[in-house]
């Protein structure tokens, strides 16, 4: 899994434990019904004021939104990503 799989994963959690359609989330948090299709797909990584727009529309803090995702540094500045393990209800 990578990082835009494991975001949308989080995003379709919520919308869904929210019980609301991607196209409920789209008009809550004014965005194009695609674009929701698109993060929850993996397909697109939301800029940071779309990620804002979501977890204001589902009504969670954004850091739910990223839930499982860390940043890991390293010494020669390369660092990376590190996906936590999955919840139960997130596989």
């Amino acid at each position: 899994m990578d990082l835009a799989t494991r975001l949308g994963r989080n995003v379709a959690r919520c919308r869904k434990r929210a019980k609301l359609s991607q196209e409920e989330l789209a008009d809550l948090s004014a965005l194009h019904r695609t674009e929701i299709g698109l993060v929850e797909r993996g397909d697109r990584i939301p800029r940071v004021d779309t990620l804002v727009k979501l977890a204001g529309a589902l009504g969670v803090p954004v850091e739910e939104l990223l839930e499982g995702i860390a940043w890991r540094p390293s010494n020669d500045g390369v660092g990376g990503f590190t996906l936590l393990p999955a919840e139960p209800d997130d596989r």
